[in-house]
Parts: C-alpha cells; structure tokens; sequence
C-alpha cells in the first residue's frame, strides 16, 4: 500500500492544495494508499529522517522539507520508493501506474505550463487571503511553530474586499481561457472532456478555499463566471475520497 503524507487542520481532513492534487491522483487511478498525518514542527526531522528528497535549499544552504511526500513499496518493500514535490510524484504515478492516466497522450507539457501557472501566477493574490485563515485552523503547535516567520493577521474591511477583487481577476481571466474549450469540449475540464492532472491542480485550490474560508471564500467563488467553479467541484468530486 502506498502512504500519502499531509498536513492536519485542527481535524485530521486533508486541506493542503498541494497534497489534495496527489490525493486526486490516486483516487482516480484507484489506488490503494493510508495517510500518515505530521504537524509542521515535526516535518523536517520525519522527511529528513525517512531519506525524503528535499525540496529546495534555504539561503543558508540547509535543506528544505515540505509536503506531500509519497513512499511507494510496490517494487522493493525493504528499500520503498520515496518522493516528494507534487509534480515530481504526479509524474512517479503517471509512469508507475499508467492505466487511467491523468496526463492524456501528448498533454504533458501543455500540462505543466497550465499548472505552473496555477501554482505561481493564479494563486498569487491567494495567499494574503489564505495564508492567514489557514494558519488560524491549525493545532496550536503548528501555530506556535509558524509566528513571526509568515503573515498571520487577517485581512478585513476594504484590505479584505480588494485582496478578493485581485483573485477575482484571476478567476475571470482563467475562465476565459477555459471558455475556448465549449463547442470542442464540455466546457468545464481544461482537456476537453476528460478531467487531467490540470482539472485536479485547479480543484485543490477551491477545495483549500472551501475549508478554509466557506463563508468568506467559497460563498464567493462557486457563483462566479456563471457558476463554472462549482460545476469543476462537482467534476471532481467522486475523486474526493480521503483516506
């Protein structure tokens, strides 16, 4: 069985955008696999100390651990397969099991760059919002182990209502894009008809928005560009299973 590590809210429910893209992948090749939850404070000594690949390095040159790490023993139970990066173990799990894949022949560059730009462009104006009210649903401990070191005051009043402008800037230029698709596809998935590593990317963003700030986030976003954010949900949601 393969073990998926993640990051616990103040509950055990998987709510990491980064970790939810491999949870995708695993429920839609339909394969076996347990959680194994961390807090924050114990990451770096768990990964360091299981041979995980950091990834990256900090200015001063110490490694940097973070999450989701996949450990795969299929092949070699005594010395099991051991990776981390998202799109590092999306292409593990492509490569390793390939029936009902996520990258469609001759999609995988084209998906990349779509998802490289989910990651560092679309989310961008996210991570004010988000940041904040993620770090408020965290245990304690996880908490304490992140003060002074990320932006933990959230936004409100008119900071609040343009930091929401911003984001929704993002999500009407991306429906546009998406929007080229109806005639030629079912207008909801980024690949025409089939739902893609892609569709997986951008749905573990709404699910980190619906977790993390329903109220605030969700009631907004699922009516936005005539509901098309809701409809991707509900594409997604018999991947959503959380083991």
């Amino acid at each position: 069985m393969l073990t998926l590590y993640d990051i616990p809210g103040q509950t055990p429910q998987p709510w990491a955008p980064n970790i939810w893209r491999i949870r995708f992948i695993l429920n839609f090749k339909r394969l076996r696999y347990r959680t194994v939850w961390i807090d924050f404070p114990e990451v770096e000594s768990t990964l360091a100390s299981m041979g995980a690949p950091p990834s990256g390095v900090g200015s001063s040159g110490k490694p940097i651990y973070t999450l989701p790490v996949l450990v795969d023993p299929t092949n070699n139970p005594r010395a099991p397969k051991v990776l981390s990066n998202p799109n590092v173990i999306a292409e593990y799990l492509e490569s390793a099991y390939p029936a009902r894949p996520v990258f469609p022949e001759g999609s995988r560059a084209m998906q990349t760059m779509f998802v490289h730009y989910i990651q560092d462009v679309f989310c961008k104006p996210l991570l004010p919002i988000m940041v904040p009210l993620s770090h408020q649903q965290l245990p304690e401990r996880s908490q304490a182990h992140f003060r002074g070191g990320m932006p933990t005051a959230v936004l409100t009043g008119p900071q609040r209502d343009m930091a929401w402008k911003a984001v929704k800037d993002q999500f009407d230029f991306l429906a546009a894009i998406l929007d080229k698709n109806t005639g030629d596809g079912d207008g909801i998935v980024a690949m025409g008809y089939d739902v893609s590593y892609t569709d997986f990317a951008l749905c573990s963003v709404l699910i980190w928005i619906q977790r993390m700030a329903a109220q605030d986030g969700w009631a907004r976003v699922r009516t936005w560009n005539g509901g098309r954010w809701q409809r991707l949900w509900e594409r997604c949601r018999e991947y959503m299973d959380e083991m």
